[in-house]
């Protein structure tokens, strides 16, 4: 073996037995402190070699040389969701026109600034401010004597900064060049706050959190805000969507609007189910969401609306508000029918339960907020919840049966532009 190749051999040798030594000396105080003692190490050593490969090695003068040494800089890096501090070393050019030099190293730890994700996912998870610094791993005692970044007011500011840029991308996401079949809208509170959320799926079964704004879906100014948002953002019904909302008159006025013939409505049989339901006394409850269940179930969408309309005219004499909360909307509850939705694909649309499990997400990841300040935090922690809540999502149930409904939807739309607005 040649001798400069030995030599580099027994070098990196010397390191490696260095590096274990060190690693096991912290290995008392967990595996991550051991990591990060070697890790602080390696970094000094890449950024070194770095220098070495700009100014030459030290000590040696080099005529020739480019760059030179000039000493160091305090800086910080991210590790174990604090920053912890670091001595970086400085090179400048040679000659009249001096200036610094990047060390590619050193940016490269910077830009792999993970505290602001760690701050959400650990906030999220229900840590308050105060208590953040107990859900840190252990980095080592050393390291955590000049740590920084985990006091409650800094933690608070990373986590208004980043649920701000959650924000900002979920309300600016593109939503073009895809195939958009449905679409769910509900509306919920944070705090005293009023939220109206947006759900949608793809042609392959995807949900994908669209949009959020503050108010009531019987807000017309504010349900128009929304949809005209998801359709300056590329949302295509060219070829037909199918809105499922939670029964709102703005709402459903906005997506008429916004979207016309190529928009068909669902209204949610959930809702729908318990408006009815709340005007009748317990007791005769039971029948009544039977016999609607089994209209709604009829695939034959003229028997199904005969149905309904039967049970309206049963209910007017005595119960005529179950009676009036029945026939507003009815028609819309049948849409899926007129589509010929069935099986399991019937279980995600006939209701606004997919968007409702995401709200859900949103809601327990915001359970220990105790005061909402104004309705940008509410849109804050939603946005941020929302997007959560995406990496959890499974494609919809039926999600096999999907072309099949775009099929209907484009049939719809194509031969009858006006089934969405007069049906």
């Amino acid at each position: 073996m040649p001798t400069a190749t030995l030599g580099l051999s027994e070098r990196l040798a010397g390191r490696l037995d260095g590096h274990l030594a060190r690693f096991a000396e912290h290995m008392r105080e967990g595996l991550l402190a051991a990591s990060v003692a070697v890790g602080l190490d390696v970094m000094a050593e890449l950024m070194e070699a770095e220098v070495s490969d700009l100014a030459g090695p030290k000590g040696k003068h080099n005529p020739a040389r480019t760059a030179k040494r000039h000493g160091g800089q305090d800086g910080t890096v991210t590790l174990g969701g604090r920053r912890v501090a670091v001595r970086r070393p400085r090179v400048r050019t040679v000659g009249d026109d001096e200036h610094e030099l990047t060390l590619e190293a050193y940016q490269t730890f910077v830009a792999a600034d993970l505290l602001a994700d760690g701050v959400v996912a650990r906030m999220l998870g229900g840590l308050s401010t105060r208590g953040y610094p107990v859900g840190l791993e252990p980095v080592g005692a050393q390291v955590e004597q000049t740590a920084t970044g985990t006091s409650r007011s800094a933690v608070s500011r990373r986590f208004v900064t980043a649920t701000a840029e959650r924000l900002d991308q979920l309300l600016h996401r593109p939503l073009g060049g895809q195939r958009w079949l449905v679409v769910f809208l509900d509306g919920f509170g944070m705090g005293e706050h009023l939220l109206v959320g947006a759900l949608g799926v793809t042609a392959d079964g995807t949900k994908v959190p669209l949009g959020v704004v503050e108010g009531t879906t019987e807000n017309k100014a504010v349900c128009t805000r929304l949809v005209t948002g998801l359709r300056d953002r590329g949302l295509d019904t060219d070829h037909g969507v199918l809105f499922v909302i939670d029964g709102g008159k703005a709402l459903d006025a906005a997506v008429r609007a916004v979207f016309a013939g190529k928009a068909l409505i669902q209204r949610c049989r959930r809702h729908k189910e318990r408006k009815v339901l709340d005007h009748l006394p317990e007791t005769e409850r039971p029948l009544v969401q039977r016999r609607l269940r089994s209209a709604w179930a009829n695939p034959d969408t003229k028997q199904a609306r005969a149905e309904l309309e039967q049970l309206a005219r049963v209910l007017a004499r005595q119960r005529p508000g179950a009676a009036a909360s029945l026939r507003e909307g009815l028609a819309e509850t049948l849409t899926v029918n007129r589509l010929g939705v069935g099986g399991r694909l019937l279980q995600t649309v006939e209701s606004t339960n997919p968007v409702e499990s995401m709200i859900e997400i949103v809601r327990d990841h915001a359970g220990r907020v105790k005061r909402w300040s104004s309705g940008e935090m509410a849109l804050r922690w939603a946005a941020a919840g929302m997007l959560a809540a995406e990496a959890q999502f499974r494609r919809v149930k039926g999600y096999q049966e999907l072309p099949q409904l775009a099929a209907a939807l484009q049939h719809a739309t194509a031969d009858d532009p006006d089934l969405a607005v007069t049906a």
